[in-house]
């Protein structure tokens, strides 16, 4: 703002005094000048001079208000935020681009006064608001939301996967081999079983349950007493009558083989009692799977 003074010669011969009040103001949008004129007359006295004095009060009035109304609009082009600075005055603020609420350099810096406060143009609205003027500097997680630095919320932590079911176990072969006093199962030249016999073959039946049965083979055997043919036959016979209990068990006939060996697999020697005894004598083989054990 300034004030120029111009003089030269007026009407009356006398010094004019011309009084201009220069008033510049910059805003975001250009420079803008208010120039008030007053011309004043040094008049030597004339029946007017009053009337001119009075003029020129009116005039000094108008600069008055004139002032008054730069003023004004000075302040409300640009004003400073209210608010206490988020940044510290080291700390140089960037305006946003490519325009901007804020009064900036040739930097495209945000100006800010003795306090840190920045310098808002006259169109400045809160949603103008730029970190470190008008909103909190957020620091990294955190995030700018509604004005406030908001932190992220925690990771979900990722539920672990369910444990792997157990494979089942894998199936164990099996084969067992369980033999028989023939006396225990049968009478003296006979193929029909005892009581005795039957409850041998009920216990083993017992253990089929938890087996994937294959196959059930039962072998018949005598002493040396008789001839080798009718040895054979009453071997192959005695087998069939084991066979015959078990279907009737429940146990599938097609998994049941039958074989009949005569005297001609001893497991003694047939010259004793005791030796023929021995081998006087039905084999049972069960094969099959069972699960394995935990």
């Amino acid at each position: 703002m300034g004030i120029v003074r111009s003089c030269g010669r007026g009407a009356y011969g006398k010094m004019d005094e011309k009084l201009i009040a220069n008033f510049a103001m910059r805003t975001v949008r250009g420079c803008m000048d208010v120039n008030i004129l007053l011309t004043s007359m040094r008049m030597p006295s004339h029946p007017r001079n009053g009337r001119l004095k009075t003029e020129r009060k009116k005039n000094m009035k108008k600069i008055a208000t004139l002032m008054l109304a730069a003023s004004a609009a000075m302040a409300g082009s640009a004003f400073a935020q209210s608010a206490p600075p988020y940044a510290p005055l080291t700390t140089d603020i960037q305006a946003n681009k490519p325009y901007s609420a804020y009064v900036q350099d040739s930097r495209g810096v945000i100006a800010r006064d003795p306090f840190g406060l920045c310098w808002r143009t006259g169109y400045w609205t809160p949603a103008d608001a730029v970190p470190g003027c008008d909103a909190p500097l957020c620091v990294p997680p955190e995030k700018l939301e509604n004005g406030k630095c908001v932190a992220p919320p925690p990771p979900v932590e990722a539920t672990p996967p369910a444990p792997a079911p157990t494979p089942a176990p894998a199936p164990v072969p099996t084969s067992e081999k369980v033999s028989y006093s023939a006396d225990a199962f049968f009478d003296f030249d006979k193929a029909v079983l005892k009581p005795e016999g039957k409850s041998a073959l009920d216990e083993l039946t017992s253990k089929l349950g938890d087996m994937n049965l294959e196959v059930i083979i039962a072998v018949g055997h005598t002493d040396s007493i008789g001839t080798d043919a009718y040895n054979q036959k009453l071997s192959i016979r005695r087998a069939e009558a084991v066979k015959a209990y078990l279907q009737g068990k429940g146990v599938d006939s097609n998994r049941i083989y039958t074989e009949g060996k005569g005297e001609g697999q001893p497991v003694a020697d047939n010259k004793s009692s005791d030796g023929r005894a021995k081998n006087r004598r039905v084999e049972i083989e069960v094969v099959g799977t069972r699960s394995r054990q935990q």
